[in-house]
């Protein structure tokens, strides 16, 4: 009786494990605009703060991953990445920093639809009415949010607001390369997308600031150390973290991964009213309610069905 309670709490512990890695990795990210923000107060910049985590970053990884990098395999699949997180990175970073935070992370999280498109145009997977009911109900989400008499056609107010929805879509091609990745390069270890990931967001970020910043930013002498000490915690910090959510995702199914990380919004959403005094209107609210209902049920709609089930199916239509 004993060892069936024991292999019984093992079991609870080891499934519980990945869950709560997985959360922890949504917190940090619900939280990493104020970071970004204290940069941007100090002279640095929304895109130059992200080059620099990024580039940080990137070198950690490096020396972390040093004894894989002999099985890294360099493919438009791998650059595509690479780019596709930068783009991820760099519109969440400028819109959370420049716009209204909640509003900025919903346009994000209309993710779903995207990679639903992406996916039937570059994997060539099926969009069955189920999936194109999800993306009406993001849709319609996202154009109640964004709807006002005054401007008439649902669309982002401001660049804060496209740059969230660009990040989005941006994600949205680093989930389905990295499905293709996986398929096209089995002998590169996982890990090694980390790098390529950090690598994108420095490069992506550092040529948008060229572009928009041609000035060098002016920091005072006494915010340098302050400067210096976040860039570096919050480069460790995001090694951290995706090191913990590669272990949830290696344990756990997309669907269900998908669903967990939707407490990201709830963490933005505290952390904003806390430390921004931001708040939705009852009408943004239930925009913003109708986008988490979709990419919760697109978790659960396209959720694997078990084998036996699949089988007694089979066994009934035979």
């Amino acid at each position: 009786m004993s060892s069936a309670v024991n292999a019984t709490s093992t079991t609870h512990s080891h499934s519980l494990a990945p869950v709560l890695a997985i959360l922890v990795g949504a917190s940090v990210w619900g939280f990493a605009w104020y970071p970004y923000r204290l940069m941007a107060g100090l002279g640095l910049g929304g895109l130059l703060a992200a080059a620099a985590t990024g580039t940080i970053a990137m070198l950690i990884g490096l020396v972390a991953l040093r004894r894989s990098l002999h099985t890294f395999r360099c493919s438009w699949i791998i650059i595509g990445i690479g780019v596709a997180s930068g783009v991820t990175n760099t519109g969440f970073v400028w819109g959370s920093v420049n716009g209204h935070v909640m509003r900025v992370l919903l346009l994000f999280y209309l993710t779903p639809v995207w990679t639903a498109l992406i996916a039937r145009w570059i994997l060539g997977e099926k969009l069955d009415w189920a999936g194109i009911g999800l993306i009406v109900l993001a849709l319609f989400g996202a154009g109640l949010m964004l709807w006002t008499p005054e401007a008439g056609i649902p669309l982002p107010a401001t660049a804060a607001e496209w740059s969230g929805l660009a990040g989005g879509i941006g994600f949205a091609f680093n989930n389905v390369l990295s499905r293709l990745a996986a398929h096209r390069h089995p002998e590169m270890r996982a890990e090694l997308r980390v790098i390529v990931v950090f690598a994108g967001c420095a490069a992506v970020a550092a040529l948008t600031a060229l572009v928009t910043q041609p000035r060098l930013p002016e920091v005072a002498p006494g915010d340098l150390w302050p400067l210096l000490a976040l860039v570096l915690g919050l480069a460790t910090i995001l090694v951290s973290c995706n090191a913990v959510t590669q272990y949830g995702l290696q344990r756990l199914p997309a669907n269900r991964v998908s669903l967990l990380m939707l407490f990201e919004i709830v963490v933005a959403a505290v952390s904003s009213w806390w430390l921004a005094t931001e708040t939705l209107t009852l009408k943004e609210t239930a925009g913003g309610l109708c986008i988490i209902a979709a990419g919760a049920l697109s978790g659960i709609v396209h959720r694997p069905r078990p084998a036996a089930t699949v089988g007694s199916e089979a066994a009934a239509q035979t």
